[in-house]
C-alpha cells in the first residue's frame, strides 16, 4: 500500500458548488475509485489559498494502469467535465499532471 498526496488550486467562486458535489459524489464514482485501487481517499481545502489537496492510499501493484483504466470510465470523464474547470492545475506541475503529486516526507503508523 502507497500514500499519495496531490495538490491543485480551485477558483474561488467555485468552492461552494465543489463542496456541494463532493457532499453528493456519484455512487459511479465510488465505485470506480474503488476498482482502481484507491482507498481512504480524501480532499482538503485550505483557504484564502483556495488550495486543494488530495490523499489516498494505493492498493495496487500498477498505477498508471489503474489510472489508465480509470480515465477511460465514461462517468469519470463525465464528473472530471463538471469538476475540471473547477480547478487551476499549479503551474509547477510535472507533465502530464493534473493534480501535482507531492513528496511524502513523513509517516508515523
Amino acid at each position: 500500500m502507497e500514500r499519495m498526496g496531490f495538490v491543485l488550486q480551485i477558483k474561488p467562486e467555485a468552492i461552494p458548488e465543489y463542496k456541494r458535489l463532493h457532499r453528493e459524489t456519484w455512487p459511479e464514482i465510488l465505485e470506480i475509485i474503488s476498482r482502481a485501487n484507491i482507498r481512504n481517499y480524501s480532499i482538503f481545502l485550505k483557504e484564502p489559498e483556495n488550495l486543494l489537496f488530495a490523499y489516498w492510499e494505493y492498493a495496487g501493484d500498477d498505477f498508471a494502469g489503474d489510472q489508465a483504466k480509470l480515465a477511460e470510465e465514461p462517468r469519470m470523464k463525465d464528473w472530471w467535465a463538471i469538476c475540471d474547470p473547477m480547478q487551476v492545475p499549479l503551474d509547477t506541475r510535472r507533465p502530464g499532471e493534473w493534480w501535482a503529486r507531492m513528496e511524502s516526507v513523513f509517516f508515523e503508523p
